[in-house]
């Protein structure tokens, strides 16, 4: 199982930590605020620690439960302490009406993974992760999780801690693909508001037999 070190303390931080948990995982929790990180610990039982916020993770992996526009900040901040670890950004930049990508993060079809990488230390590797997911089917159900990175290794990885959720992992390419994962979570909110009309769902693949 893995080592995984949660930088956050909002909803979907809860959501992995309590799945991870329930995967076999080890978990730390991080978060600014460390009596938030410290209850949100206690809640989530089974052995989980917590971390100073800014020193280094005790995971190998280390997903970012943080809303887009804090972590890039985030990851330039720990430096060095990421060194050698996976990092997962499971961000969505969506704009204020939920109907578009934050023009900001997405110059020359960049995403928030792909400028977490810039600022991140040597020998980390940045994979993105979960932002398909809406946190309660995240939750209850058995979604795929596609995944976008650069470093083989690192997305071997982050499939064996979602593999330990449950979950089918599904490799979508190289990091420059997390720009077109963060415009597959926006269809998402577009079909909950739309087609689908219900947040009850995740975009999935579906395969012919042969």
């Amino acid at each position: 199982m893995s080592s995984i070190s949660i930088i956050g303390t909002g909803n979907m931080a809860r959501t992995l930590g309590a799945r991870a948990i329930a995967g076999g995982n080890t978990v730390e929790v991080m978060g600014r605020d460390q009596s938030k990180a410290a209850d949100l610990a206690k809640a989530l039982g089974g052995g989980t620690t917590t971390g100073e916020w800014g020193t280094a993770p005790a995971g190998d992996i280390v997903i970012v439960a943080l809303l887009y526009d804090g972590v890039v900040p985030a990851v330039a901040q720990y430096g060095d302490a990421l060194a050698g670890k996976v990092i997962v950004d499971i961000s969505n930049p969506f704009n204020a009406t939920f109907d578009g990508l934050a023009h900001l993060a997405h110059r020359d079809e960049t995403s928030i993974a792909q400028e977490a990488a810039k600022v991140a230390p040597a020998g980390a590797d940045v994979v993105k992760a979960f932002n398909t997911v809406f946190r309660h089917v995240l939750e209850k159900g058995r979604p795929d999780v596609f995944i976008a990175g650069d470093s083989a290794q690192a997305k071997a990885s982050v499939e064996a801690f979602v593999k330990s959720l449950g979950l089918r992992p599904l490799d979508v390419g190289g990091l420059k693909m997390a720009h077109w994962l963060e415009g597959a979570g926006l269809l998402t909110v577009g079909l909950a508001n739309n087609g689908v009309g219900n947040l009850d769902f995740a975009p999935s693949i579906t395969e012919l037999s042969a």
